[in-house]
């Protein structure tokens, strides 16, 4: 059974830094690009970043651009959201999800495997 666990959300002030996991059971961790999307309360499901197979491309969208960095470390089967700066904007429940794509893939849809989600606060 896939299982992908994410770890690291809380409640953070305005200006302030959480770094998010996420542990993948998938096997081979390298055949899956990965992706984390965010949902805030009434909102649909949107996309934050995504990484491909090999670390080797990156996208944000464009809210997060220079605040978040979105890495993996294919040995620890682990993908990582950096968040810096953060915002009340920002606060939701964070999701990453798997697939299994050569490339970046931004469309929640798309996705074949989602974590259970980890909240992030930023209080003004």
């Amino acid at each position: 059974q896939v299982q992908l666990v994410e770890s690291g959300g809380g409640l953070v002030q305005t200006g302030g830094s959480l770094r998010l996991s996420c542990a993948a059971s998938l096997r081979p961790f390298s055949s899956y690009a990965m992706g984390w999307f965010r949902q805030a309360p009434g909102e649909e499901r949107v996309f934050v970043a995504a990484i491909n197979r090999s670390g080797g491309f990156i996208r944000y969208a464009d809210s997060v651009k220079g605040r978040f960095t979105i890495s993996r470390v294919i040995a620890k089967n682990t993908v990582y959201l950096q968040m810096n700066s953060l915002k009340p904007k920002d606060t939701a429940v964070y999701y990453c999800a798997a697939v299994g794509s050569v490339g970046l893939v931004t469309t929640p849809r798309l996705y074949n495997y989602w974590g259970q989600g980890t909240q992030v606060t930023v209080s003004s």
